[in-house]
């Protein structure tokens, strides 16, 4: 059974920073893409970051490129989003979410198959 854990949301004031941090099991880590996404209230989930297999290649949005900074520690199989200079608009419900598709790099969630239950991040003004 894969299962998908997020941690190391929060809150924190405009201009900090926070580190999410996500772990899968029951599926081979390295052999799996990895995404973050996020949704706020009455909007749609979206692509914040995704990463390959290898960890190689990355993608992310524009809102945060320069900001966001997603990694992954194969050994440990541990996903990363180091987030630095947050925005009151970053505030949403973050997932981590895995797939082995080769459409990974379009960062949209239909592609990604497991998720996790999300964690939230709040950045006041």
């Amino acid at each position: 059974q894969v299962q998908v854990v997020e941690s190391g949301g929060g809150w924190v004031q405009a201009g900090g920073s926070l580190r999410l941090s996500c772990t899968a099991s029951g599926l081979t880590f390295d052999h799996y893409a990895m995404g973050w996404f996020r949704q706020a209230p009455g909007k749609e989930r979206e692509g914040v970051s995704c990463i390959s297999q290898s960890g190689g290649s990355t993608n992310y949005g524009d809102s945060v490129k320069g900001r966001f900074t997603i990694s992954r520690d194969n050994a440990e199989k541990v996903l990363y989003l180091q987030m630095n200079d947050l925005k009151p608009e970053d505030t949403a419900m973050y997932y981590c979410a895995a797939t082995w598709s080769a459409m990974w790099n379009t960062c949209r969630p239909p592609a990604y198959g497991y998720w996790g239950q999300g964690t939230q991040v709040t950045v006041s003004s």
